[in-house]
């Protein structure tokens, strides 16, 4: 499996995403720059500059029109996608570190950070979908979780909640029509550093800081899976054609030179979802990996590392041949 290295950043990665197709890939990083890339050979296709600071996160719309971002320079940023052109700018008062369209297009959610006094908040926006009309600077909602501070979040199946991961490991479930708390959970015991939904939402998988992953239903926030590694992930994604989880992360590297070990574990760890164990790795990466994405149809995934590169691997034919041991 020879993966594709993008050469596009000068900093960390922070989020890749694809669009629904899978043809184009979007990653940010640290120094104030989005790519999109062609996925089947690595080609980039452009950027977007904007930002003056650090860009946490990307999203996509349904019909790879619209790109959304969210900065560490406290703004959040919709894109046209074909032109690279800014068609809007939200402003809030700390920096954006998530972002997610609704399933429909028409609403994105805006995770922002709590500092400096003021408190962390999940605001939501209505999106027009036309890139000649006047984007709504009037949020629909602003849900300002108590306790612990949001760090990811994402739509359920159909619009209904909204989930949200949290820094202490919990995980709660909102009606963002009224800032109502519905339910919450706490299957963590450290920041929840990822949240995916699957391809119909219908359940989520989550990274930690704690060394796991874990599987959920998105209407009941009900544990399915859970899968226990040796070392702090980063980011956690669903195969749609074998039932495997993709999982990254690593030691930060102050860790890395104070432990006997002295191994990063920089590798994408396949697990199986059903059965909860680790079938292979993939090593390549010199640093942490912080995000991961996973091709639509099932037969690619892509990597960002704290070492600068996203790397994109296609699948050899074994990998589709693949089949669990009869128990």
């Amino acid at each position: 499996m020879r993966p594709i290295l993008l050469q596009g950043h000068t900093r960390s990665l922070t989020q890749i995403k694809y669009n629904p197709e899978g043809d184009l890939l979007f990653s940010v990083s640290k120094d104030h720059v989005v790519n999109a890339w062609y996925s089947h050979n690595g080609e980039r296709l452009g950027t977007y500059n904007g930002h003056v600071g650090a860009i946490w996160t990307v999203d996509v719309n349904s019909t790879s029109t619209l790109l959304l971002t969210g900065s560490a320079d406290n703004t959040a940023k919709l894109w046209e996608v074909e032109t690279g052109n800014c068609l809007h700018t939200w402003e809030f008062k700390t920096a954006v570190k998530r972002v997610a369209f609704s399933e429909d297009d028409c609403m994105a959610l805006f995770v922002t950070e709590q500092r400096m006094g003021f408190p962390g908040t999940v605001t939501i926006y209505s999106i027009a979908n036309d890139v000649n009309a006047k984007q709504s600077d009037e949020p629909i909602m602003i849900i300002m979780p108590e306790g612990s501070k949001a760090m990811v979040s994402d739509w359920g199946y159909l619009n209904k909640y909204i989930i949200i991961g949290h820094e202490n490991g919990s995980i709660s479930q909102f009606d963002w029509k009224t800032g109502e708390k519905v339910k919450s959970i706490q299957p963590h015991t450290d920041v929840i550093t990822d949240l995916q939904m699957s391809e119909d939402r219908t359940y989520f998988i989550t990274s930690s800081k704690d060394k796991s992953a874990q599987i959920f239903e998105s209407n009941t926030l009900v544990p399915l899976k859970k899968y226990i590694t040796d070392a702090p992930l980063n980011s956690a994604s669903i195969t749609p054609i074998q039932e495997f989880v993709i999982l990254g992360g690593g030691q930060d590297a102050m860790q890395v030179t104070t432990t006997t070990m002295r191994q990063g574990k920089f590798e994408c760890r396949f697990w199986h979802k059903i059965f909860e164990e680790e079938v292979g790795r993939v090593k390549g990466h010199f640093g942490p990996i912080n995000t991961i994405a996973v091709h639509s149809d099932g037969k690619s995934f892509s990597s960002g590392g704290e070492d600068g590169y996203v790397r994109v691997h296609h699948f050899d034919e074994e990998y589709f041949k693949f089949k669990y041991p009869e128990l």
